[in-house]
């Protein structure tokens, strides 16, 4: 019978890039926003430097992501090409490894070179990358993806405070895009817990937190520089 249980670490790649690039578009652009705001600039300088935000943060993000994984991905095919020779060139080595990792988790050594012998005529690469490397199929490297994911979710992270910046009247902007963002970031907190595992008021709590934090700041600092203007 097929094996149909869901894992959450069968998605942790692209949430955790989801994740954090909507968290950082909703955040960074919501912040930006106040703080240009809060110094009285022009009309629709405001709207100009959201956008230049939201472009610039998703391409930043993409790019970190991109490199960040791929470094990853270098290591795990770089471990993966070491054992690939060394299970050509030293066999009986890699067996009694293998072997070893098994008892030490619990096998008798009777038992643990049967799974061994028998993993090993299986896939011994797969077994040695599982067992002995710690590298999984459902968490490997995936820079792509995880670029794509980002960027994606950065933009959609920054559409709600671009559209109020676009709609809303420039007088009571900074309110409302800092009391869309905190609500907004307790549900995505609360989100990401929930797809996580992990209990939804710290999820939610934590997010906010820090996005208050940023906003608070960038609002600050929009004032001094907008009254010694």
């Amino acid at each position: 019978m097929p094996h149909s249980e869901l894992h959450r670490t069968s998605h942790i790649g692209w949430l955790r890039a989801s994740v954090l690039g909507a968290n950082d578009g909703l955040i960074s652009t919501s912040s930006l926003i106040v703080g240009v705001a809060a110094a009285n600039p022009a009309p629709g300088a405001v709207l100009v430097a959201g956008v230049a935000g939201l472009v610039a943060g998703a391409l930043s993000m993409a790019a970190g992501e991109y490199v960040s994984v791929s470094s990853q991905s270098d290591t795990e095919n770089a471990d993966l090409a070491r054992e690939r020779a060394e299970l050509a060139n030293s066999p009986d080595t890699e067996r009694t490894e293998l072997i070893g990792i098994y008892v030490g988790r619990g096998l008798t050594p009777d038992l643990a070179a049967q799974v061994a012998d028998q993993l090993t005529v299986h896939d011994a690469l797969g077994a040695h990358a599982r067992d002995e490397l710690g590298i999984h199929e459902a968490t490997r490297a995936r820079p792509l993806q995880a670029a794509l994911s980002s960027a994606a979710a950065f933009a959609v992270g920054a559409a709600l405070p671009l559209l109020l910046a676009a709609l809303w009247p420039a007088g009571s902007l900074g309110l409302a895009i800092t009391g869309s963002t905190i609500v907004l970031l307790a549900l995505l907190g609360g989100v990401a817990a929930r797809l996580g595992g992990a209990p939804l008021a710290r999820g939610a709590i934590r997010v906010t937190f820090w996005g208050a934090v940023a906003m608070g700041a960038t609002a600050l600092v929009g004032r001094l520089f907008g009254a010694v203007v």
